[in-house]
């Protein structure tokens, strides 16, 4: 899979994926359990991955990074979610190409 970017809601039990390749176009759109994750993001290349930041994405963004991903924590504030969108991961992504130097990089 040729992955450019992906952005990453984490959640308690499922975390939601977008992923786009290099001509921009969705090409990851999936669900994912906690435990499916670090074997899933093990077996891509490096990839650019954008987190909202809360709690749970420094532990994550940490456990990606060890894998040789570019991780992005986009503040909050940033992030407009309305109820159960499920086009909040996709601004997520969008952020993470857009960011300015608000985003913090590789914690």
């Amino acid at each position: 899979m040729n992955l450019k970017r992906i952005g990453l809601d984490t959640s308690k039990a499922v975390f939601t994926l977008h992923g786009v390749g290099q001509d921009e176009k969705a090409v990851l759109r999936r669900n994912m359990r906690r435990a499916e994750m670090e074997t899933f993001f093990a077996k891509l290349p490096p990839t650019h991955v954008a987190l909202e930041a809360c709690g749970g994405s420094h532990h994550w963004g940490r456990r990606l990074a060890a894998m040789r991903h570019t991780v992005q924590l986009i503040p909050p504030q940033y992030v407009k979610r309305r109820g159960s969108d499920p086009g909040y991961t996709r601004n997520v992504e969008s952020l993470g190409w857009r960011g300015s130097g608000h985003f913090w990089c590789n914690p």
